[in-house]
């Protein structure tokens, strides 16, 4: 018998070559999670064999619903924001989902643009990066009804779905864990705070901790920078060109914090010894450099499952927590240590 191609298969021939029903194949091709694994690989086997694809666009038109999920990150360079869409599209496709991704750039109108044309590709929800959004952002999703959620923040008071973790709490964790070393002097190395609500939290949540204590950290103290590497020296050579330099040097992000250490390796500046410098996010480079970075776990797998659970029973009209908070762990490693004498 010749081998059908796809525009002749259809899902019947695959049921009745596979000896299942259609309604198993079915759920194999479009709920892989709701059908044992050895089902799923041998009606998928199957369907590769007789080179059945299923159109999908036709039951579409009937119910309104792509089973498409649209996310839109700030960045996909960003190793962090890969491993959250790596685990939001392993667990989307588990219910039978397609990812669909677009790229803002850290750009708000750019954000309000990208959302817009995942409206257009047909997408059912939305998973957002961060609690701010452009107004017209904020308009698309309540005129087309687009259920959304934002992550990598936690407001538990937010009208909004979120889930995430508390970027503030996290950041004066580490503050006050390097003021408990002993240290006193302060400098903070921030990604962008314009259009990054995550930026702007750790930010505030550095000041405050060393305000609770006495410390103040002052404007020339605070360097504002890109997420590059290239963006982490730079600062770090004005920050040690400053009368009476810090003792600690805190960062927005691990990127930063990456800069600044090889800054220091390059200017003979010994990491800890003489200077104390933290990141956040935990990269795995962050384990193996040397010295190994002080920094915060991000929980972006952890998100990036609870996102798609939450979107997935939101269209499906099961009951969703509307707010959930993930820890963000303190990491010491060999990157601080206690001011020198």
């Amino acid at each position: 018998m010749m081998k059908k191609s796809s525009s002749s298969a259809t899902i019947k021939d695959v049921a009745l070559k596979a000896g299942v029903s259609v309604a198993t194949v079915s759920r194999a091709l479009n709920k892989p999670g709701r059908a044992s694994e050895k089902t799923v690989a041998l009606v998928r086997a199957v369907a590769a064999e007789l080179d059945y694809i299923p159109y999908r666009a036709a039951g579409s038109l009937v119910s309104k619903r792509f089973k498409a999920i649209g996310a839109l990150v700030p960045t996909i360079e960003n190793a962090i924001f890969a491993q959250a869409l790596h685990a939001l599209q392993s667990r989307l496709h588990t219910h039978g989902y397609t990812l669909l991704v677009a790229s803002t750039h850290y750009d708000s109108q750019r954000e309000a643009l990208e959302l817009q044309s995942l409206m257009e590709h047909g997408v059912d929800a939305v998973v957002l990066v961060g609690g701010e959004h452009h107004p017209e952002v904020t308009r698309l999703l309540a005129n087309k009804r687009l259920p959304f959620i934002n992550t990598w923040v936690y407001d538990p008071r937010s009208p909004f779905p979120c889930v995430g973790l508390d970027n503030k709490g996290a950041m004066m964790r580490m503050a006050n864990y390097l003021m408990d070393l002993g240290h006193r002097r302060f400098a903070f190395i921030s990604g962008i705070t314009e259009h990054n609500d995550r930026a702007a939290l750790r930010l505030q949540g550095a000041i405050d901790a060393l305000a609770a204590r006495g410390i103040v950290l002052e404007p020339h103290r605070i360097l504002k920078r890109p997420y590059t590497i290239a963006a982490g020296r730079n600062a770090m050579r004005s920050i040690m060109a400053q009368p009476e330099p810090p003792t600690a040097i805190l960062c927005g992000n691990d990127i930063l914090a990456f800069g600044a250490i090889y800054e220091c390796i390059a200017s003979g500046i010994s990491v800890p010894q003489t200077l104390s410098i933290t990141g956040f996010d935990d990269f795995e480079l962050a384990s193996h450099m040397a010295p190994s970075l002080t920094t915060v776990r991000v929980p972006a797998e952890e998100m990036g499952v609870a996102a798609a659970d939450y979107l997935v029973s939101v269209l499906e009209g099961r009951h969703a927590q509307d707010h959930t908070e993930f820890e963000a762990e303190l990491i010491v490693r060999g990157s601080t240590a206690p001011p020198p004498r």
